[in-house]
């Protein structure tokens, strides 16, 4: 079989046009076309083992890793339908949130510190020793936070809004039912925490000024939200000039019970969709990855997301979208 017809044959099924136009850009290890595709891995390798084999893809060894990229040797007429493959897949419906995503795990790469901060979290469980646990941790990282104002969105009975209140110059705590404002009110007021204010409020339109905050958390709050996409554009409003946005929140999952057992809204998002409200918002220096899979099934994954307010940005009101729960992965 010619050079020719077996690209063709390559090329002809949607998800290897996708994998190529990944490749376009430059090389991608399975992991990362995983991250960017959600596809599993044995599939991915099946298709990078078919491009190959047809000569469209390049395999690289770097240490135990492995790094797939398009083939520099092609011929000019193979050259040309892989060109014609990667317009193609424009059109394809994954290609917006690959675009993403693909931004996303590049950024990863360069963020060696997270790869070994995993690499110890997952040891700290396995091995014992005196006095190690994370809430001291917890505690040894909170003596090194500067003071600071921040806004607790979501916050429940405020067990985060507090810890960070022994800390902070002063937190607010906003939530949208009136028993935990009252019982988190009450509560701070018993234990003496005085910068600690509850206000009851809707994440969505959150009862502070503009550029009021310096922090802006919304841990596990998000998937409670009528509309994501305008809670993370108010996250930004009530920042000041380089103040931060934190978001933890579920990887997107097929758990339904989850809707009747927690009464979550959404289940969960996908990265890419993080990414892009952070984006729209107008926020920069953007992460968001995956720090914790519970072992238990359903198998929850939850992101971490953060991104910073510009200098230059002004404190203007939130952007109005339609929430969302989940681009295509």
């Amino acid at each position: 079989m010619g050079e020719t017809l077996k690209a063709l044959r390559a090329l002809a099924d949607p998800t290897r046009m996708r994998i190529v136009a990944l490749l376009e850009p430059g090389e991608l290890s399975v992991t990362e076309i995983h991250e960017v595709t959600r596809l599993g891995q044995s599939r991915i390798s099946t298709h990078l083992g078919l491009l190959t084999e047809a000569g469209l893809v390049a395999l690289r060894k770097d240490g135990r890793r492995s790094f797939y990229g398009l083939n520099p040797g092609m011929g000019d007429e193979v050259g040309a339908l892989v060109a014609a493959a990667v317009k193609g897949a424009v059109e394809l419906p994954e290609r917006t949130s690959d675009v993403v995503n693909l931004r996303r795990v590049l950024a990863l790469r360069e963020e060696r510190a997270q790869v070994y901060f995993n690499h110890v979290a997952g040891r700290f469980d396995r091995v014992y020793g005196p006095g190690r646990s994370w809430q001291a941790f917890g505690h040894l990282l909170l003596r090194m936070l500067p003071p600071l104002d921040v806004a607790d969105l979501g916050s429940g009975e405020g067990l985060v809004a507090e810890m960070l209140a022994r800390r902070c110059r002063r937190v607010i705590a906003v939530d949208n039912s009136e028993r935990m404002v009252e019982f988190g009110t009450r509560k701070a007021r018993e234990n003496g925490v005085g910068n600690l204010e509850f206000r009851l409020g809707d994440i969505v339109e959150p009862p502070l000024e503009d550029a009021s905050v310096d922090v802006a958390i919304l841990s596990h709050a998000l998937h409670h939200a009528e509309d994501p996409v305008r809670a993370v554009g108010s996250a930004h409003r009530i920042l000041r000039a380089g103040g931060q946005v934190l978001v933890l929140d579920l990887v997107r999952h097929r758990f339904e019970q989850a809707r009747e057992r927690y009464g979550d809204r959404w289940l969960g998002f996908a990265a890419s969709d993080l990414q892009r409200w952070l984006e729209e918002a107008g926020f920069e220096r953007i992460e968001v990855s995956v720090v914790s899979r519970e072992e238990e099934p359903p198998h929850f994954e939850t992101l971490l997301a953060s991104g910073v307010k510009s200098v230059g940005a002004e404190g203007g009101g939130a952007r109005r979208g339609r929430g969302s729960g989940g681009a295509v992965d």
